[in-house]
Order: C-alpha cells, then sequence, then structure tokens
C-alpha cells in the first residue's frame, strides 16, 4: 500500500515536470508585423481571419509582412434520405495567402463533415461556429509558416 502511494506520487512528481508545450503556443515574440492588404472571398471567413491576425499587427516592428487574402467557403450536400432531406453536409474553406514581397502563395484548405440539423438556427450557429475554427487553424498555420521562413 505504502509502496503503491509512493510510486503514483512520484509519477505524479515526473510527469508534471516534463516540459510540455503546446505547438499553437501564443507567438507573441514574433518579429515582424501582419499587414492584411486585401481580403476577398467569404466576408464572414474573412472578418474571423482578420481578427485572428490582427493580434500580429505591430507598429514597432520594422519588418512588415503584407499580405492579400482570398478565401473560399463552401457547403456541399454529402448525403440525402430516401425523402430527399439533407442528413449530411461537407463545409469546405480554402484561404490563399499572397504575400507581397515575394509573391510567395501559400494556400490552406480545411473541411468538417457536418450532419444536418431539423432546428436551422443551431445548424447557423454550428456553421459560424466552424468558420470561426477555420479561420483560427488557418491563422495559426499562416504564423508557423512566417515564423519557420
Amino acid at each position: 500500500m505504502i509502496r503503491k502511494n509512493t510510486i503514483i506520487i512520484f509519477l505524479i512528481v515526473f510527469l508534471t515536470g516534463c516540459g510540455f508545450t503546446p505547438i499553437y503556443i501564443k507567438n507573441n515574440d514574433v518579429n515582424f508585423s501582419i499587414e492584411l492588404v486585401n481580403l476577398t472571398g467569404d466576408r464572414e471567413l474573412n472578418n474571423f481571419l482578420k481578427k485572428n491576425l490582427s493580434r500580429y499587427k505591430n507598429e514597432n516592428v520594422s519588418n512588415k509582412v503584407f499580405i492579400d487574402a482570398q478565401s473560399k467557403y463552401d457547403k456541399v450536400v454529402l448525403s440525402k434520405d430516401g425523402t430527399g432531406e439533407v442528413t449530411n453536409y461537407q463545409l469546405e474553406a480554402e484561404v490563399v495567402f499572397v504575400i507581397k514581397s515575394t509573391n510567395k502563395q501559400i494556400v490552406f484548405s480545411e473541411n468538417i463533415i457536418m450532419k444536418s440539423i431539423t432546428d436551422k438556427f443551431e445548424e447557423d450557429k454550428f456553421e459560424k461556429s466552424a468558420k470561426q475554427n477555420f479561420a483560427s487553424s488557418v491563422s495559426y498555420k499562416l504564423i508557423s509558416k512566417l515564423i519557420i521562413n
């Protein structure tokens, strides 16, 4: 009994101090500032992207990255039941970033399968939440790509 408790305490102490850090930790120590020049495509997705990337806009940094973004969002019907009612959708988002200084294109795409909900208000809420998640994921991927390069 005492040996079992000692082993549990030993494991807890050593596993909590292992130094784990998440991949997408907030990168506040970036040495560049993102300036969104032009956003085209899906308005709602662009608003979420603009909100997420505005955290990386810093007036005190001389290294400014000017970016154009073109987003595309689709809601594709995957399946219908016997009466013709839609049962599953696939939500797809694709964002193409063009870095002005190098004229380099970076493309990110995300998708998710969504079951049809009878309450259309709840379905719209879920779809909006999916767009927020798409924008968040794409923003973090862009920042990670810019930090590496």
